[in-house]
Order: C-alpha cells, then structure tokens, then sequence
C-alpha cells in the first residue's frame, strides 16, 4: 500500500516535472520562432543600426591651371597630430617630447606636458604642412595619430586670387573659377560600408561595400599667366605713377570672348583668404559697378552709325550746350566747337555730339542698342559672382527723359569692366558680341583612368551692330588713337583702335567735384584685332584725365603683348599677306 502511494508520488512529481521542461522547451520555441522569424528583418534592421556605419570616401578635387598647364590650384595635405598619453611608454615621453617640439615647432614643455596628460586623448597640432606630419607618421610611435586633411594651394598666390577664388576649411570653393564651377570640381564622393566594435572603432575586416569616388574635372583656363604677370606689373606701377586708389586690366581676345587676364587691386592672398578684408574678395571685374564716362561713347557711336542716324560726316553745330529732358548737357570743358562731324565729335569726346546722337536714334532704338550690347543683363561669364550693372530705362519709375541724353556718354548708368570689354570688343569682331568665357578645357578621366579632354568652344551671342558700322567706328577710333588727344595710347608701328573716358564719381550730394574714375578701352591690331585691352584706375591724383593716366598704361601693356604674342608691325604684317 505504501509503495503504491510512493509510485504514484514519484509518477506525479515525474509528470510536473516533464511538464516544465516540456513548458520551457515550448516557451523557447516560441521565442526562436519570434526571433529568428516573426521580428528577423526588424531585429537584423536594428542590429545592423547598431553595429554598420557608412562612410564617406572623399573624391579629389579637379587643379585648375592656366593654359599653358601652370598650375593655380592644386590639392595638398595638412595634418591634424594628436596623442593618446596612455598608450605611450612612460620611458619614451621624454625624448618624444623633444623630437615633436622641433617638428612642430612648439615649446618642449607643452609638448611633454600633453604626452603626460591624464587624459586618454590629447589634440597636440592642426595644420600641420604635409612634410612635417610625414615626419611624424614615419617616427612609428603607437600612440601618435595623424589625422590628413586635405587643403587647397595655390601656387601663384595674389596673381590670380580674383578669378580663381579660394576653398574654405568644408571643402566648398568661393568667388571665381573655384565657386563658379564648385559643384563639378569636388567630384562625386565614393561611400564604404564597414562593421564597428561596441566601443566605435572599426573592426579591421574587409568592407561590407564600396563604391569608389570619382575626382572632379580639372580645369584648363584660357588665362596666360606671362599676360596676367605683364598686366599686374604695368597696374601697380600706373598706381603708384599717377596715385590711383585701385584699378583694374583686363585683356580679352575680342574674336572669341577668352579672357586673356584680369588683374584688379588691392587683392589677396587665397591661401590666406581668412586673413583678408570680406570686400576684397570679391572680383571688380565681374561684381564691381562704375559710370564708365566717355567710353560708353563707343557705343553710342556704334548705335548711330548701325541705324543710319549718322555717318562719320554727319555734322552738328556744338555751342557747347545742349538740352534733353529739362537738363542741360555741358562738354568736359563747357566750351562749344561750333559746326563739327560725327568724327570729330568723337576724337574730341564731345558729350552733346553724343546727346544728340542718342536723341536723334529715339528711346526705343537708343536703349534697343544699349541692350544688344550687353547692358543691363549679365555677360553669362563663367564666373562666380557677377553682376548685371545699372541700367534705367524707359517704363521704370526712376528713368527721367533726361537719361536718354547722359546715358549717351555714361552717366547715370553703371557697367562692370567686363560688360565694357565685351562690348567694346564685338566692335572688334566685326559688330558680334562673343559670351566672355574663362575656362579652355575640361579633363576628365574615364573609368579606366584615361584623361578625356573636352574643348570649350566660343559662342556668340548676337550681332550687336553690322559689319561695316564696326569697321567704319573702328577706322574712327584708330584715328582718335592718332591725334593728339589720345597719342599717349599710341604705339608705333601699329594702327590702335580705342577711346579714353574720365567719369566723375558719384555721391549722395551729386557727382565729387575733383574725383574721377580714368579708363581706356582699345584693342589691337585694328584691321585684325588679336587682343582688347581695358584699364580702369580710380581716383588717380597726378591727372584726373584718362588720357593722362589710363592710356599711357594701355600703351605699356600693349607695347609688351605685340612682343610677347610675337604680332609684327602692320607694314611687315600686311606685306606678307
């Protein structure tokens, strides 16, 4: 009787027992069944969160140089030292200590007290030139880390700061060929897909996935820097001869729209751009405004002889006066010259020759030209920052009736430098605005790194006026060139095509009393212009005549570009034709 009570017990505790483990065994099975099927994508979502980071593989940035393949900005490294005190042997810090203090430069003291920081990490340099951190890396001493950062150099400095621009320290380029283009030259990043260990560091086995970066274009510009040099070294000294604040040269070859050089001053150094005044580092001849004064002439001019409102003979009695709009129009030097041709009005600079002219073409044919000339819009350079100029016209609430007359000899409208070069050069091109353009090629490698090289070709824009009033204003030009009033322009051996302009300077209480704003626009030689040239120098205190000041210095860069382009006088020239 007892061992059938005892059985049944030990049956019982048997079957509870079974129960349980049949119970867990179930509850685990569940819980697998969850796990691995029911929450599988969800969980591996989270440890995959977890535990894969992506990183960003930077792509190289395109160099730019110039046409002849001077480099003017080129990728370098810097390097970012720091020290983790821990991990380096009591016994080492010493003399490491010396040896990091000569190559960076810094105090001993500061350096060992880093190596022997309390600290598991310590920033010891940024910056550091690419030689320098090289010399660390090769030192071998587990416990230094050199982090490479890569930084723009440019190898010309100041020469080309303008138009080339600067990258800051987030890789984005600024200003010039660097901000224009910024986009296509930093390329398409590469991204790698690697699992990291609970403490964040990358587990050292092969990636996951990657898909290698793509560098940016590299940039040939049309810019030569022999002409860029010449026209900097015939600026600063036109600034410190006549005592102009700031000026700026451009050179253009009028057939195509490249841009041969510009050069503006003050400038800049782009390696230092941090170090610069901000308005400095904007270009003046694609964002900087001015009345140009009497080289607008040259357009005018143009407009009348295009519409048939005058021919070189077209004469006009000059008392020295004249009234448009309820404003009086004086000459430069409120003298009349009394019955004078549409030449003579030119070569003498007349601004009432020039009102009657704009007066005579009519509103809409007068602003028609202005705008087919480039004003008032954008030139669609391929550079960074440019801006449209002033330009009132009739409709718009601040146009006066009297704006027709001065806007005939550039007053009350504002142009860039390169608004005005290009204009000025569809003259030379036979009467076709050409788009100004800065970059030559773009290089490309392909998949299997062969370069691919594309031309950019010259596009022109319209035809701002026929063929024979440009070669009509252009035989006009050449001989104000050969008078006596612009002869400081004058090379000889060569037939110059040009116009000087003095503008005053406007203010909040009308236009400065003393200060002027000299320039002169020509280009060379005229039957076969092979450059334009513009000079722009503000405020210059020896002469406030554009002919005393901008066009000597227009003759100094000209005299070296007939050498340097090898461009024989025009009687050998024309001789072998």
């Amino acid at each position: 009787m007892l061992a059938d009570t005892a059985t049944r017990g030990s049956d019982s505790r048997m079957t509870v027992i079974a129960f349980c483990f049949t119970f867990g065994f179930a509850v685990i099975i569940g819980q697998l069944v969850r796990y691995q099927v029911l929450e599988h994508s969800r969980l591996e979502q989270e440890a995959n969160h977890e535990r894969i980071r992506e990183r960003e593989l930077p792509a190289r940035r395109g160099y730019i140089a110039d046409i002849h393949g001077n480099p003017l900005a080129i990728n370098g490294v810097q390097w970012n030292i720091s020290v983790s005190p821990p991990l380096i042997p009591n016994s080492k810090k010493e003399p490491l200590a010396y040896r990091l203090a000569s190559l960076l430069e810094l105090p001993r003291d500061q350096v060992y007290a880093a190596l022997t920081a309390d600290r598991p990490w310590v920033l010891l340099a940024t910056h550091v030139d690419q030689q320098v951190g090289e010399a660390i890396m090769d030192l071998g001493v587990h416990g230094i880390t050199c982090e490479p950062k890569p930084v723009r150099h440019y190898p010309e400095a100041s020469l080309f700061a303008h138009l080339v621009g600067f990258v800051n320290e987030t890789g984005d380029g600024f200003y010039g060929v660097e901000g224009y283009y910024n986009p296509a030259l930093k390329g398409n990043p590469g991204t790698k897909l690697f699992e990291q260990d609970p403490a964040g560091y990358q587990i050292p086995i092969p990636s996951l996935a990657e898909s290698a970066p793509r560098p940016g274009p590299n940039l040939i510009l049309t810019v030569d820097r022999n002409i860029q040099q010449i026209v900097r070294e015939e600026l600063e000294r036109a600034l410190q001869e006549f005592g102009a604040e700031k000026g700026t040269v451009m050179v253009m070859n009028p057939k195509t729209g490249a841009i041969m050089a510009s050069y503006s001053t003050p400038t800049y150094d782009p390696n230092h751009f941090g170090e610069a005044d901000p308005p400095v580092l904007s270009d003046p001849a694609v964002s900087g405004i001015w009345e140009p004064g009497s080289i607008m002439k040259v357009v005018t001019w143009g407009g009348g002889l295009d519409s048939g409102t005058i021919s070189p003979g077209t004469t006009f009695y000059d008392d020295g006066a004249l009234e448009v709009g309820g404003r009086v129009i004086y000459n430069w030097d409120r003298k009349g010259r009394g019955l004078v041709t549409m030449e003579e009005g030119l070569i003498q600079s007349l601004n009432t020759v020039a009102a009657f002219i704009s007066t005579s073409m009519g509103t809409d044919r007068f602003y028609n030209y202005l705008r087919r000339f480039g004003f008032g819009t954008t030139t669609g350079v391929d550079l960074a920052g440019e801006v449209p100029g002033m330009m009132r016209q009739p409709g718009d609430s601040n146009w006066f009736p009297s704006d027709l007359g001065i806007n005939a000899f550039g007053q009350g409208i504002a142009v860039t430098p390169l608004q005005m070069i290009t204009a000025v050069s569809a003259v030379a091109n036979h009467g076709i605005l050409m788009r100004p353009y800065i970059v030559h090629q773009f290089v490309t490698e392909d998949e299997n790194g062969q370069e691919q090289v594309t031309q950019v070709e010259p596009m022109s824009i319209r035809r701002a006026i026929s063929r024979e009033a440009a070669d009509t204003l252009t035989e006009m030009m050449v001989t104000a060139v050969e008078r006596e009033g612009y002869s400081k322009a004058h090379v000889d051996g060569y037939r110059i095509a040009g116009k000087t302009g003095t503008a005053q300077i406007p203010t909040a209480y009308g236009y400065h009393p003393t200060d002027t704003i000299a320039s002169f626009v020509g280009f060379a030689p005229a039957d076969d212009p092979q450059f334009a040239i513009l000079v722009r120098l503000e405020r210059p205190t020896a002469s406030p005549w554009g002919t005393q000041t901008a066009a000597p210095t227009f003759r100094a860069i000209a005299e070296r570009l007939f050498v340097y382009l090898q461009i024989p006088p025009d009687d050998i020239r024309l001789a072998g034709q």
